[in-house]
């Protein structure tokens, strides 16, 4: 009997402190560096937890009215302690190694996680997180719904007879215009809603010459809102050199969506590529 009530004893106590530990991470504040990691530690649960964030975390709106810590190397360490986080949850290289090295001097707690730039690293990362943040069945709850909207995007890509050409253009004023190409999450998204990206044979991203424009001729060009805002609208676009040589521009293939939306690779993101599959000129299935 005496060993029964210790057994019993014992398992008490594992169950108060996992319970404890569970109530320590939910009341612990934390502060996200990064739009994608943001929206997933808010669909895990944790909104009310976050009491900032940075500039890209636009989703859901609710985050916008935050305190902001501004935007990767404007980003200080003293704006971050002076909230008071217990811990801070960011993408990988999102912040100088100084204002990290200041932080762990500081003993605030940091972890990092990779960025997704296509849809297995947003599986990963869901899955990360919600480990991270104990809650592992609310992550696997995520992925059903990712999965469904997966499954509709590719219904409609399976029937659609032709895939035009797209560039994705990063923009930040006349004087500084990117073009997408491989090993980028354009390329990965513009796959996804079969489209294909005119950005071959270079990675990354790379200035946008007249040249480049007249040889890979987009039918299609795609922007961030804020890029596109930038170069003065759609009417800006067409003091890019050489762009008026395009289809794209001859045939009004302009288009633009939200910044985290579009590249953020987070739970909305299989919406984000049927949204886009659908936005081109081609006639719907």
């Amino acid at each position: 009997m005496k060993r029964y009530y210790l057994i019993l004893f014992s398992l008490l106590a594992m169950a108060c402190s996992t319970a404890s530990t569970e109530k320590e991470t939910k009341n612990q504040t934390i502060i996200t560096a990064g739009g994608t990691i943001t929206e997933i530690v808010y669909e895990l649960g944790f909104g009310a937890s976050i009491i900032a964030t940075d500039i890209t975390s636009t989703y859901p709106s609710a985050m916008q009215e935050l305190p902001s810590i501004g935007y990767r190397n404007q980003i200080k360490a003293e704006g971050i302690l002076a909230l008071g986080p217990d811990i801070l949850l960011m993408e990988s290289g999102y912040l100088t190694a100084d204002v990290v090295a200041q932080l762990e001097a500081a003993e605030l707690e940091i972890h990092e996680f990779e960025k997704p730039k296509d849809l297995t690293g947003t599986y990963k990362l869901i899955e990360a997180l919600a480990e991270f943040l104990e809650v592992p069945e609310k992550g696997k709850a995520m992925a059903p719904k990712l999965d469904r909207d997966i499954q509709e995007l590719e219904t409609y890509t399976s029937k659609l007879k032709k895939q035009p050409k797209m560039a994705f253009v990063m923009a930040r004023g006349q004087e500084n215009v990117f073009v997408a190409g491989e090993d980028t999450f354009a390329e990965s998204l513009l796959q996804m809603a079969a489209i294909t990206s005119v950005g071959k044979g270079f990675k990354d991203f790379i200035p946008l010459t007249p040249e480049a424009l007249v040889s890979m001729d987009p039918e299609y060009l795609l922007f961030f809102e804020s890029s596109l805002q930038s170069l003065g609208g759609k009417a800006g676009v067409r003091n890019i050199r050489g762009i008026e040589q395009t289809r794209a521009v001859q045939q009004d293939g302009i288009l633009a969506f939200d910044g985290l939306y579009l590249s953020g690779f987070g739970p909305r993101v299989g919406k984000a590529a049927l949204e886009l599959a659908k936005s081109v000129n081609r006639e719907e299935p």
